[in-house]
């Protein structure tokens, strides 16, 4: 009976988190249909579908020190339900103004991370840790499902049918959440709020991590988003292609993230990285380099690949050396990751509209890629657990 809360428990987490994270998508499958009925311009588009990843990325600090303080079912309850509210407003919007005011409250759906992070963590033993919070990451998904449905289903009935189905998808999911989800076991938090998010100041790893974080789920956010309008305007492909080739990046990227984890906790989180940042800076190269379309989409979902075992990686390591305070951490680190998804697509746009090439923008990638092997290699060398917080609370469901 423990197991099986302990897994129904990360099933309807994973399924709250790709249900969040498809709303949290939904603005870029349907960026084109906005900038032709609305007459929005190139550089307003590209803005729109990053006004959520900042809201999204920022509040994870937040959800994930409230996760700490009332646990990750109560956040993920409130955050499900409050997520109905601007999903059904976008329906009311028909300006430029006012869909940057919903898109920004709905960025709150993709702060659900730094909830389900510890919400899950805290089921599971520290040796399962890097394949459920793999798992758990498996609703990126939601990216793909948002580019698939979307479209489709805006052409037939309407762009405000997609809010509508979406917000009462998100509906079934929260009471869904509320029946089959348990009360994870939380470590008694006797600090104040300041003392909590002093770990924040204090702790190179927790800034290291977020780097790397910055990096590979940054780039996997960025392309996911992005890569539909990036595949249209430079390569020409039609929209229904370049939805498909995006939906397969988010996918190789979604079932790699637990791979990462695995690997993880067979071989080190330390090393996967390694690997990953090895190769992320010669694909950008290609990447900068090549026009061949057939090329570039192998090149991009190998790189799909290795951001998503470089994710999975990174959130191995988030419980095992923070587990008093995961939810504090996965907020920082999570928001490192949003951010790092808000900031490309208006970096490839500037490249764009100035030099008229991307390229410019997959050198900055190449770059910043070797910049973390280098910290990879040399300060994850070094760097050893926080034995005080190393062993998971157990919770009153443990699975080992």
């Amino acid at each position: 009976m423990n197991k099986v809360r302990a897994y129904a428990s990360l099933t309807m987490a994973t399924i709250a988190f790709a249900v969040s994270f498809a709303i949290w998508s939904l603005l870029s499958p349907l960026a084109t249909t906005f900038q032709k009925q609305y007459h929005i311009n190139d550089f307003s588009i590209s803005l729109l579908i990053a006004i959520p990843v900042l809201l999204g990325s920022v509040a994870r600090i937040p959800m994930g020190v409230l996760t700490d303080r009332f646990g990750g079912r109560r956040v993920m309850l409130a955050l499900l339900l409050f997520t109905i509210i601007p999903t059904l407003g976008m329906t009311t919007a028909h300006s430029f103004g006012a869909f940057c005011v919903w898109a920004f409250l709905l960025g709150m759906a993709g702060s659900t991370f730094a909830v389900g992070v510890p919400f899950i963590s805290r089921w599971f033993g520290p040796e399962q840790q890097g394949l459920v919070v793999g798992i758990f990451g498996m609703g990126n998904i939601g990216t793909a499902i948002a580019a698939r449905i979307a479209p489709p289903l805006a052409k037939a009935h309407g762009w405000q049918s997609v809010f509508l189905v979406f917000a009462g998808v998100v509906l079934v999911t929260a009471f869904a959440f509320y029946f089959i989800a348990g009360d994870e076991k939380r470590v008694t938090q006797t600090q104040t709020l300041g003392q909590r998010l002093g770990i924040l100041r204090t702790s190179k790893m927790a800034w290291l991590l977020s780097l790397f974080y910055f990096l590979t789920f940054g780039c996997f956010v960025a392309f996911g988003l992005y890569l539909p309008k990036l595949l249209v305007d430079l390569y020409g492909l039609d929209k229904a292609d370049a939805g498909n080739r995006a939906a397969i990046f988010v996918v190789v990227a979604t079932l790699a993230r637990p791979i990462g984890g695995l690997l993880s906790d067979k071989i080190g989180a330390a090393r996967v990285l390694r690997g990953t940042f090895a190769v992320v800076p010669v694909l950008a190269l290609v990447l900068a380099l090549q026009k061949q379309v057939t090329i570039l989409t192998i090149c991009f979902l190998v790189i799909a690949l290795f951001l998503g075992l470089g994710n999975g990686a990174v959130f191995k390591m988030v419980p095992q050396y923070f587990a008093k305070d995961a939810g504090t951490v996965t907020g920082m680190v999570g928001a490192a990751g949003g951010l790092g998804g808000f900031f490309p697509p208006l970096v490839l746009g500037f490249f764009k509209s100035t030099l008229h090439s991307y390229a410019p923008g997959y050198v900055l990638l190449a770059l910043m890629a070797v910049v973390c092997l280098v910290l990879a290699i040399t300060a994850l060398r070094e760097a050893t657990p926080n034995h005080p917080q190393q062993t998971v609370a157990k919770p009153a469901m443990l699975v080992s």
